[in-house]
């Protein structure tokens, strides 16, 4: 094994168990902490992504063969499509059935959307 093949080695190892997992785990610590669906739902998306991310280069860098690097990819491709859309409707439907607590908003702009019924609501 030559010392580039070690060094891949070594920072694939650093980005799979100590950066990835640790963004991961402090993603988990959000939703377990954070007080409301809107905070939760930024804790399950944002860290968790990147932790996948970070993850999936690591084991890219142990692995190093073309067919496995393509399939990480599409693994980090999808990761990216869904989390966020899916975090997204899960926010969405909370506000709707209100078990967001809205009252700490600074500023609601789906409520007039909402409120009206039929979408045509005055617009600034």
């Amino acid at each position: 094994m030559n010392a580039l093949a070690r060094a891949a080695d070594l920072v694939g190892t650093v980005l799979l168990l100590l950066l990835g997992c640790l963004q991961c785990l402090l993603g988990v610590i959000g939703m377990l902490r954070f007080p409301d669906v809107l905070s939760r739902s930024h804790a399950a998306t944002k860290p968790q992504t990147l932790g996948m991310l970070l993850v999936l280069v690591g084991v890219a860098l142990r692995l190093r063969h073309g067919t496995d690097v393509g399939t990480l990819a599409l693994i980090a491709f999808f990761q990216f499509l869904t989390s966020p859309v899916a975090s997204h409707l899960v926010a969405r439907s909370a506000y709707r059935t209100g078990q967001t607590g809205s009252g700490g908003l600074l500023r609601d702009d789906l409520d007039p959307q909402l409120s009206d019924g039929d979408g045509a609501g005055e617009r600034p």
